[in-house]
């Protein structure tokens, strides 16, 4: 079961300042932590409404999951999980994406593209990695998280976990 990790209030610790680790600069948040608009970049996607979503890992218990971030909704990380969009009111990792560094890659059943190098998002209980991905649902592109024991990737949409299994990105180092 995805357990969030429970903070007794504090904000959540930064990262070092180092050179760009292989999952990217990531500020660290909370459900109470406002919006970094001015690290986040352009947004990757817009909602059905025109407003930003970017992507991030949600940290649990035993595992981190790539998820969308959503500064307009409360809590702003929802996670593709057991069938559902679920509101994740832990720490999360906002990724900005930089398309100097980074290109979404057409993929379809789990695949990583032969010769790319997949932007870590994340890991399953059981160490299975999950990386970064986007779907289409409903005309709306929508961050998710895929891995090659998924077949496809998942996205959060609407209170619901959405499973694409052909024509999503990933998301790659350049």
């Amino acid at each position: 079961m995805l357990n969030e990790k429970k903070y007794n209030g504090d904000p959540p610790p930064a990262y070092a300042d180092v050179p760009e680790p292989p999952s990217g600069y990531r500020p660290a948040l909370d459900v109470s932590s406002p919006f970094p608009t001015s690290k986040s970049m352009e947004p990757p996607c817009f909602d059905i409404d025109g407003s930003p979503v970017y992507v991030g890992s949600a940290i649990c218990d035993n595992c981190v999951h790539p998820c969308k971030i959503t500064p307009q909704l409360i809590p702003a990380c929802r996670v593709p999980y057991g069938g559902v969009e679920l509101e994740h009111r832990g720490r999360y990792d906002l990724l900005p994406f930089n398309p100097e560094m980074m290109v979404w890659v057409s993929t379809s059943r789990g695949r990583i593209p032969h010769g790319v190098n997949p932007v870590k998002g994340g890991y399953e209980e059981n160490g299975a990695p999950l990386y970064h991905a986007i779907g289409v649902v409903d005309g709306v592109r929508v961050p998710g998280k895929t891995g090659m024991h998924l077949s496809g990737c998942t996205v959060p949409f609407n209170g619901v976990e959405h499973t694409i299994t052909r024509n999503y990105e990933i998301l790659c180092w350049k």
